[in-house]
């Protein structure tokens, strides 16, 4: 594809707040090696300020666990019926799906129909769940780029042409030059609690953090905490819940991002999800726990087959390099005496960081999204180039 060609238009939708930040990478890469690309979609505020022309704001679509998708069920009918219309309007010359299943496999269907190239990146993790879901990506989607190394294979041997590029965080993670200071040198030791960044994790897992954090205060000398509160939560509704939660325990609030946690941090309490693996790549010990209502537990736990772990560093790993406490075993009382165990044991702590720093071989390297960015670039290059339209005359 060259710059002198009719300007291309690619449409992006990403839910959730990884998604939105991985997808807005991918997004200034392919810019970097064409910068007549129109960009729109849904997305959130990361792919804004990459330049995409938003449809839709996410925020109102991110749901948690398999029965809370039915709360937002309207808004995600909307959403599916506005970027309908923009794909009749606009006939884009690319599609990428970032992450976020619920919302993108469904799309997917109707993107089809206009007979359109669609890239999925950060795809669904029908290896792990819902497995049947892979013959609807083998009918829908032209290309996955995964991100974990063991997807690829997975999707060839269903007969999906798929490229493993990388994972993105590691776009930001070199390899720690050093291991971060043990517990016996440190005189207050600090720990961090990241609850998550939709507003329902929030309300199940930071009370549970914050009840954990007044346990480790009576149990310990000295220790303090900080807390996570990621952009895209009710500020609000989050003090309430340390208000009601916190009485003792010293702590301090972060909102400026998880990598100042971790480079102060000896070990972190962590939801699950893409902050696990942030902190494995910083080489930071950790206690992986998550909750959903009952029954998104109960059908989760029908569906998924054949996986031994939910976080991301002990999926990668293959084995359990940190504890994981799920649903009913994320009590208070479980975490802190798991917490406590980790902390008084040096050379596990030691281990534990060597294991997951050894984590970025596994993965790939740096560079994800340039590679990403290649794949895309190159389908919209096996378009109609005939067909093209400047974009003034498509809208």
């Amino acid at each position: 594809m060259t710059q002198g060609s009719s300007q291309k238009c690619v449409m992006i939708i990403a839910g959730d707040t990884s998604g939105d930040l991985h997808g807005a990478k991918l997004v200034r890469n392919m810019r970097k090696k064409n910068n007549s690309l129109f960009f729109c979609g849904i997305g959130g505020h990361e792919l804004r300020d990459a330049g995409v022309r938003l449809l839709l704001d996410t925020s109102s679509l991110s749901v948690v666990g398999v029965t809370e998708i039915f709360s937002k069920l309207p808004h995600f009918l909307r959403g599916i019926l506005s970027a309908g219309c923009l794909l009749k309007i606009l006939h884009p010359d690319l599609l990428i799906l970032v992450d976020f299943p619920g919302f993108n496999l469904p799309f997917s269907a109707i993107a089809k129909r206009y007979n359109m190239q669609i890239l999925y990146y950060i795809g669904p993790q029908v290896w792990a769940w819902r497995k049947s879901r892979v013959k609807k990506i083998r009918r829908r989607i032209d290309h996955m780029a995964v991100i974990l190394p063991f997807e690829e294979d997975f999707y060839k041997h269903h007969r999906v042409p798929a490229t493993f590029v990388g994972h993105p965080l590691l776009d930001d993670h070199p390899i720690p030059a050093q291991a971060p200071a043990a517990i016996s040198d440190i005189d207050t030791p600090i720990i961090g609690l990241l609850p998550g960044s939709r507003d329902r994790e929030i309300a199940r897992h930071l009370p549970v953090m914050l009840q954990t954090a007044e346990i480790l205060t009576e149990r310990m000398n000295t220790v303090r905490f900080i807390i996570s509160r990621a952009p895209s939560v009710n500020p609000r509704a989050f003090e309430q819940i340390i208000k009601r939660h916190i009485r003792c325990a010293e702590f301090r609030i972060e909102t400026d991002g998880v990598h100042k946690i971790f480079r102060q941090s000896v070990l972190c309490v962590v939801a699950s999800g893409t902050a696990t693996l942030q902190a494995a790549l910083y080489g930071i010990p950790m206690v992986i726990m998550y909750k959903v209502s009952c029954l998104s537990y109960w059908v989760g736990k029908a569906l998924v087959r054949g996986v031994d772990y939910i976080g991301l560093a002990n999926l990668i790993a293959g084995r359990g390099i940190v504890p994981e406490l799920i649903q009913n075993e994320a009590t208070p009382e479980n975490i802190s005496e798991t917490v406590l165990k980790m902390l008084n044991d040096g050379e596990l702590l030691e281990a534990i960081r060597r294991d997951l720093i050894d984590l970025h071989h596994k993965l790939g390297g740096a560079g994800a999204s340039e590679r990403a960015a290649d794949i895309a670039l190159s389908m919209i290059g096996s378009g109609n180039e005939a067909e093209a339209q400047p974009m003034g005359q498509r809208i």
